[in-house]
């Protein structure tokens, strides 16, 4: 496909997910529907509209869009804009391109003048919540969430080091590097692309884990011999990376089984044993508990942008009265004098510090040891931890 092409099956797909199509599934069906566009081609459509997804206000103004719904073209033009691209060399008309520049099109407003939440890519009601939590960073945060997100590695130490795992990526092509916020985490910073197909990846020796999500983790107490409950395992990251950190009785649990479909072949490939149940075959406590709760998902909006977008105040307050009845679920599960380890990948107090005031009036039997809440400028997703144990 030529540049113009790309560009307008980019507006097409747009299109498609501001009318409120999940964009993965666009991008699916788009290219199922368009099997002469090559590997190359889909990844440079995915990347304009997941670019633009993550700017969308702002791109939305600079395409001429105001603060009104846009199109599919007004955010490409916006895109191009704000990337100082000389937009008549791809708005030819010519075969594939899409329509020239109107003389409208040509005369358009610059971002300066726009409100703080455009400029910075927010819905509007959202930001005094991110004031309210980040204080002075909160321009910066959103400004970080308005990048694309690096790709992160956690290094197996049951089956290499970190000088080895690095050596072993270096071996097909990918470049990675130690990433400070924690101690097993590597950045990959070229040949990102290829990591599935390597054989680091595939003997087990790395794991994809953002960088903030394995920083988490290492807040938490587990020593060898203990019990682990995952409770709202998912695809299994965290409860993989406890396992490999200790020998642990490991058990993960989701409320849709078939999120942790793919638990199996990834504690097979780490070479370590997780048990997934449903409800009905969870033990009465555990020595560890970790609740990564559904959440807004605000901490990772450079990964997951739509989500910035599609959410509401109503799924807001839905959410954290989900967050609180699962907090209530598993605190009959922590042992005396065990360990409790709620997370979200949220920034929002109301979500966080505020969940946690809220569960220890309701359980004044636990207390609180740690709470860390991790932010996009230290460089990976932004989270948040908090460390209960629950008296003897």
């Amino acid at each position: 496909m030529t540049p113009t092409a790309r560009l307008s099956a980019a507006i097409e797909l747009l299109d498609t997910v501001l009318s409120g199509v999940n964009a993965e599934r666009a991008l699916t069906n788009w290219a199922r529907g368009n099997r002469y566009a090559g590997s190359k081609d889909r990844r440079a459509i995915r990347d304009y509209v997941f670019d633009a997804l993550r700017c969308l206000r702002s791109y939305a103004w600079l395409g001429g869009a105001g603060e009104a719904t846009p199109t599919g073209r007004q955010v490409m033009i916006g895109a191009l804009r704000a990337n100082g691209v000389d937009l008549d060399i791809l708005f030819s008309g010519e075969r594939f391109s899409p329509e020239p520049l109107t003389d409208a099109e040509r005369d358009l407003p610059p971002l300066d003048g726009a409100p703080r939440g455009v400029r910075l890519d927010t819905p509007d009601w959202l930001l005094p919540m991110f004031d309210a939590a980040l204080g002075a960073d909160a321009d910066a945060v959103l400004a970080k969430c308005r990048e694309r997100s690096a790709v992160f590695l956690r290094v197996n130490r049951r089956k290499t080091t970190m000088e080895q795992a690095i050596e072993m990526l270096a071996d097909d092509d990918i470049v990675a590097a130690r990433h400070g916020l924690s101690e097993g985490a590597l950045i990959v910073t070229e040949g990102a692309r290829a990591v599935a197909r390597s054989l680091a990846y595939l003997d087990g020796a790395v794991e994809v884990q953002d960088a903030g999500s394995q920083a988490i983790i290492n807040t938490l107490p587990i020593e060898d011999g203990q019990s682990v409950l995952d409770y709202c395992a998912g695809g299994g990251g965290k409860a993989l990376a406890l396992a490999c950190k200790a020998d642990v009785s490991m058990t993960a649990h989701d409320i849709d089984p078939s999120r942790m479909q793919d638990i199996a072949p990834r504690s097979e490939r780490a070479g370590v044993t997780i048990r997934t149940v449903g409800v009905a075959q969870l033990d009465d406590t555990y020595d560890l508990v970790v609740a990564d709760v559904p959440c807004s998902g605000s901490g990772s909006w450079s990964r997951a942008p739509q989500a910035k977008w599609a959410l509401t105040p109503e799924r807001l307050t839905e959410l954290t009265e989900i967050q609180a009845q699962i907090l209530n679920e598993v605190a009959p599960r922590v042992a005396k004098g065990g360990v409790l380890g709620y997370m979200t990948c949220s920034l929002f107090e109301a979500e966080n510090g505020d969940q946690i005031t809220g569960f220890l009036a309701r359980h004044p039997e636990f207390s609180v040891e740690v709470t860390r809440l991790i932010t996009p400028l230290e460089g990976a997703d932004g989270f948040f931890v908090c460390v209960l144990r629950k008296s003897a």
